[in-house]
């Protein structure tokens, strides 16, 4: 599995691991000084001895490229803190369809739901369940229940009657 970490920024700790095994470190610290496995430290250590500064170089990232840029993620985490409601949905709650709904509105590009949430979860937003509240619910009858009754009932719970 690939590290966490642009490639350059993964490039630069490779070559800060071998400048320390340069330096006198032994692989087991240079690894607790990076936070990596000392495995890794000694391919680093192999590739350099082979390859030289070559071998250290940043690799190109295999896969299929995302189909929104980082800038479009930007955006879209704009667009999702307008709330649903401005993009025409009756409620004023996301789902993974409608966040899909959004993104091929918006930007042309067709998401599985299921996908969409690994986007948001890159992009640090977390599940949310609602709070469930009755439509009828009575928010003034409510308080003056919590500061005329509740206290009245509470008082008399404690001293048992």
């Amino acid at each position: 599995m690939r590290p966490h970490g642009s490639a350059e920024e993964l490039e630069r700790r490779r070559r800060h691991g071998v400048a320390l095994l340069e330096k006198g470190h032994g692989v087991r610290e240079v690894a607790r000084m990076l936070g990596v496995s000392p495995g890794a430290v000694v391919l680093w250590r192999t590739q350099y001895e082979r390859k030289g500064e070559k071998g250290l170089a940043a690799k190109p990232q295999l896969g299929r490229p995302p189909k929104l840029s980082p800038a479009q993620r930007k955006k879209l985490l704009r667009l999702l803190k307008k709330r649903p409601q401005a993009h025409g949905f009756p409620t004023d709650l996301w789902t993974l369809p409608r966040v899909a709904e959004v993104i091929h509105k918006r930007f042309g590009v067709r998401y599985d739901p299921s996908h969409v949430w690994r986007i948001l979860n890159a992009s640090g937003w977390s599940a949310q369940k609602p709070e469930r509240r009755a439509r009828e619910r009575d928010e003034q009858a409510i308080e003056r229940w919590r500061r005329d009754d509740w206290p009245r009932i509470k008082k008399s719970a404690k001293n048992g009657s």
